[in-house]
């Protein structure tokens, strides 16, 4: 969803002054600010005459509308459908918790406590008639809290906005896909789509597709690292770059580079961008505070920007969702439109009625005014020129400077608005009051062909050194660029400045690096190129690799360890001993190698799924592998393996689980005890079989149901490797 945040990128001319004049305005009302109370009586008046002259619901409608925005948000989560125990957390929410919490409900004045979301398929998705501070702080519901709170952590839920579910459905993402989502923090649509992803993939196999989830701030790129982290995937990539200047990984041009891929293109992007929020009131209430129209009038061009190049990195025939959080259509159709208008008929909106047909949504709007400092314009040609570099003709219905009655896009009358004449109603556009949400605005554009060369407008770079070159490289169907990172001034070259969010020409020079030009080999990448982050490496150490296939029994025909197997070089000592061992998938080996090829351009902030942690010394002994497996890679791993493997029934499962740690005579079946003492010391893993087995010594064949744990075997014990939640969440699901 776009964010409810201010974009922490490169500045934009066209929405720096216009930020700084709209400054943050106080309520225009008497009543305190009071986050607790349920029915709010204040409100910003100018929030209120921006509506409802944009007119995005009918006036009868406007005292729901209102109302509704004054009330907290009601929390919604959804249920991991690649969950181990997915059924079994679905059945407790049906068969309990729906009862239990009825009670509740009717106190509240509510019909239903929770329900299942009717549009999201296979009642994956709950709404709860209770916010989220209602559930931390009511007594009566602690027990459903601590529910979600444990499930949450560990990865089987995902607690998320019901409207920020919607993108990725539209999306219609396949387990085969390249996916691009371009601004991706907090991450919860990240986890979303790497669930459809692996949702298809068989049993113990990897999908072919991937994700990268980039953000452009560094900070939230690590809350979407930590919330991703819970996915335990293989196919995810984590990036820190600027969405409008997300690299364009392109060997083609040089002769000698010969990979799988050779060059970075997405079957599918989501373009969630930045945007002023203001679809977010309910659950940050004090946007009512410091809303202004300014506010979507200075993120229209970046928004543009961000969306062209979205576009310029989506395949031909791909699909790419557009979508913000806000409901201002100056940030919505109106970026919308613009794309449209540049990209000729190279894209197309997608008509999406007919999908998801239970969620209640609205056409896009076709016509819609302009509202700036010097009060509200229908039409460019009346903004004064003053007012030009803040109100962009992009802005306007038609995106045209001056009236043009043949085209029937405005009327003749001069106090006419203006009217859109591409088809806008194709748009998504979700308000508050019609399923008690948040506000929400998508469009869904399909790729039909190349997109058409932009070089009406350039801008360009010019170091304070006169004498310093630029050097420009066209790619993937636009041109973009980027500045110099230090000591440069920006020299614009156009007829209006910033006025019509042409993309920039993407310069590969900068003060530390030379120039990096189409047609020449690349040289090999810099060692800790990207401040603050420290390079992936592909881990070649065959005397590393071979003990861990030995010792864990993997056969490398049916699960690769060369070649997929990464550090980063703070997992390294000076003596360049490995420390962590993260596993790729192949289509993630692919791009990575890709990216090492031109030099490094992706800013790689975390990638693939930690598999492998070296032990101590100590822990060690002669013959044992020093590296365990960790237990998010368990899972993935763990249908290859043929050797450190014990089976378990569940008196003596439960017992380490409870315990923690236990002696080989000490277990209920002494048979178990006796295969424990006889496997070699080191890492092992515990699989739970059925109780038929009486002893636990028969193998099991492994599948998405096999509940299994790592433990270490010592010289006369077992000891569970598992944190105490992941111990508690197993106890209480093998309690049920």
């Amino acid at each position: 969803m776009g964010r409810g945040r201010r974009h922490r990128g490169r500045s934009h001319r066209n929405q720096s002054e216009e930020s700084r004049e709209n400054a943050p305005k106080p309520l225009k009302s008497d009543a305190p600010f009071d986050s607790t109370i349920q029915n709010r009586t204040w409100s910003n008046l100018d929030f209120e005459e921006y509506y409802k002259e944009q007119r995005i619901v009918k006036a009868e409608e406007w005292d729901s509308f209102i109302e509704i925005l004054r009330k907290p948000l009601p929390a919604a989560f959804r249920v991991n459908s690649n969950g181990q125990f997915c059924d079994e957390i679905l059945s407790m929410l049906e068969n309990d918790f729906v009862k239990s919490l009825q009670a509740e409900a009717v106190e509240s004045g509510e019909v239903e406590a929770i329900k299942p979301l009717p549009w999201y398929p296979n009642n994956l998705a709950w709404h709860s008639n209770f916010s989220r501070k209602e559930i931390r702080k009511n007594q009566t519901l602690e027990r459903f809290h601590e529910f979600l709170k444990l499930e949450t952590e560990v990865g089987n839920m995902t607690r998320q906005e019901a409207v920020s579910m919607v993108p990725p459905l539209f999306l219609d993402v396949h387990p085969d896909h390249f996916v691009l989502d371009m601004c991706a923090a907090p991450g919860s649509k990240t986890f979303q789509l790497l669930e459809i992803i692996h949702e298809s993939a068989e049993p113990g196999s990897l999908p072919n597709g991937m994700v990268v989830a980039n953000d452009v701030d560094y900070k939230r790129s690590n809350l979407l690292i930590h919330q991703t982290k819970r996915t335990c995937t293989t196919n995810l990539i984590v990036t820190n770059n600027e969405g409008q200047h997300f690299p364009n990984c392109n060997s083609i041009a040089s002769e000698k580079c010969h990979h799988p891929i050779d060059q970075l293109l997405f079957d599918r992007v989501l373009c969630d961008v930045p945007c002023s929020g203001d679809g977010t009131l309910r659950k940050a209430p004090d946007i009512w505070r410091r809303w202004n129209s300014g506010s979507g009038n200075g993120l229209h061009s970046l928004q543009v920007v961000i969306a062209m190049r979205g576009l310029s990195l989506l395949k031909v025939g791909g699909r790419m969702v557009y979508s913000t959080c806000s409901m201002n259509p100056i940030e919505d159709e109106a970026v919308v439109a613009q794309i449209l208008r540049r990209c000729g008929g190279s894209v197309e909106l997608v008509d999406v009625s007919d999908k998801l047909p239970e969620l209640i949504r609205r056409p896009g709007l076709k016509k819609w005014k302009v509202h700036d400092r010097g009060g509200w314009y229908r039409s460019y040609k009346d903004v004064p020129k003053v007012q030009r570099d803040g109100v962009l003709r992009s802005m306007f219905p038609s995106g045209k400077s001056d009236k043009d009655s043949t085209t029937g896009e405005i009327a003749s009358d001069e106090s006419a608005e203006e009217v859109c004449n591409l088809p806008l109603e194709r748009c998504v556009r979700i308000v508050p009051h019609d399923q008690n949400t948040g506000g929400f605005f998508i469009a869904v554009l399909h790729k039909v062909s190349s997109l058409p060369d932009f070089q009406e407008k350039r801008r360009y770079t010019r170091g304070r050194n006169s004498s310093e070159k630029t050097s420009y490289e066209e790619v993937s169907d636009t041109v973009i660029t980027t500045q110099p990172e230090e000591n440069k001034e920006e020299i614009v070259v156009e007829e209006e400045a910033a006025s019509d969010n042409g993309l920039k020409l993407e310069k590969e020079t900068t003060s530390k690096e030379g120039t990096v030009e189409l047609g020449k080999e690349v040289p090999p990448p810099v060692k800790g190129k990207w401040k603050g982050l420290d390079p992936v490496v592909f881990l070649r150490d065959e005397t590393v690799i071979d003990g861990i296939k030995r010792f864990y029994g993997i056969n490398d025909e049916s699960f690769p360890l060369n070649g997929h197997l990464v550090t980063r070089n703070s997992d390294t000592s000076t003596k360049g001993n490995v420390k962590r061992i993260y596993y790729v998938s192949r289509s993630v080996k692919d791009v990575l190698e890709l990216n090492l090829a031109v030099g490094e351009k992706i800013k790689v902030a975390s990638v693939g799924l930690k598999m492998f942690e070296k032990q101590s010394a100590r822990e060690c002994e002669a013959g044992s592998c020093s590296f365990r497996i960790t237990s998010e890679g368990l899972h993935v791993i763990l249908p290859y393996m043929t050797k450190q493997l014990l089976y378990a029934t569940m008196v003596d499962f439960k017992n380490l689980l409870q315990y923690k740690s236990i002696k080989f005579t000490d277990f209920v079946h002494p048979q178990f005890g006796q295969k424990a003492a006889e496997v070699a010391e080191g890492y092992c893993v515990v699989i739970l079989v059925d109780g038929a087995q009486k002893d636990g010594s028969e193998a099991v064949k492994v599948n998405s149901s096999t509940i299994a744990i790592g433990c270490w075997k010592g010289k006369a014990s077992l000891t569970v490797m598992v944190t105490t939640v992941d111990c508690d969440q197993l106890i209480q699901k093998l309690a049920c």
